[in-house]
C-alpha cells in the first residue's frame, strides 16, 4: 500500500476507531454510520478526495448484524490515491446518514441504493425511489427478493432438428 494512503488510513483508525483491510491492493477502511459523514469530510477537506466515484451496496444475506454494507468509494484525483469506506448496517432497519451535503454525486447513487437495497438515507432531500415504480413492493438486489421465475412465451424443439445437417439454405 502507498506511504501516503497508509498515513490516511491511520488518520481514519486515530480519530473514528475504524477498522482497516487491505485487499488486492485496495485500502478497505470500516466505519460505522454515526462517524461516516465526519469522515468522508476529513477525507475530502484534509487529504483532497474530492471525487465519491462509487457509492453501491452488498447484501450479506442471510446474515443480519451486519447485513449490508454501504460502500463510498473516494479518489483522489491530485494524489492519485484511492480508498473505499465501508458503513455495516444492520437488516432490520437500514439507515445511514445523507452524503449528499459533501458530494453532490450521492444524490442519485443514495437513492439507487434506496431503490435497489431499501437502505434508506436520513436527510436526503429527495428520497424517492429511481429506477422502480413507485407502488414497487420490495427491493430487487436484496438477496431474498423473489425471483419471480416467468415461463417462456416461445418453445424450440429441438427433436426436430438435426444439427449435423447442414440447413437447406447451405
Amino acid at each position: 500500500m502507498d506511504n501516503k494512503l497508509e498515513k490516511i488510513v491511520q488518520v481514519l483508525q486515530g480519530k473514528f476507531g475504524a477498522a482497516f483491510e487491505e485487499f488486492r491492493d485496495e485500502a478497505h477502511v470500516f466505519i460505522s454510520a454515526e462517524h461516516i459523514i465526519e469522515a468522508l469530510t476529513v477525507l475530502r477537506d484534509e487529504h483532497e478526495f474530492a471525487l465519491l466515484s462509487t457509492l453501491t451496496a452488498v447484501d450479506y444475506w442471510p446474515q443480519e448484524a451486519p447485513r449490508f454494507h454501504v460502500i463510498y468509494q473516494l479518489t483522489s484525483l491530485v494524489q492519485n490515491l484511492s480508498v473505499q469506506l465501508r458503513v455495516p448496517v444492520n437488516g432490520s432497519q437500514p439507515k445511514v446518514p445523507t452524503a449528499t451535503g459533501l458530494f453532490q454525486a450521492a444524490n442519485w447513487r443514495e437513492r439507487e441504493v434506496y431503490d435497489m437495497f431499501g437502505i434508506e438515507f436520513e436527510g436526503h432531500p429527495d428520497p424517492r425511489r429511481i429506477l422502480m415504480p413507485e407502488d414497487w413492493n420490495g427491493h430487487p438486489l436484496r438477496k431474498d427478493y423473489p425471483l419471480g421465475y416467468e415461463e417462456p412465451q416461445f418453445t424450440f424443439n429441438f427433436d426436430e432438428i438435426d444439427l449435423r445437417k447442414p440447413s437447406p439454405k447451405e
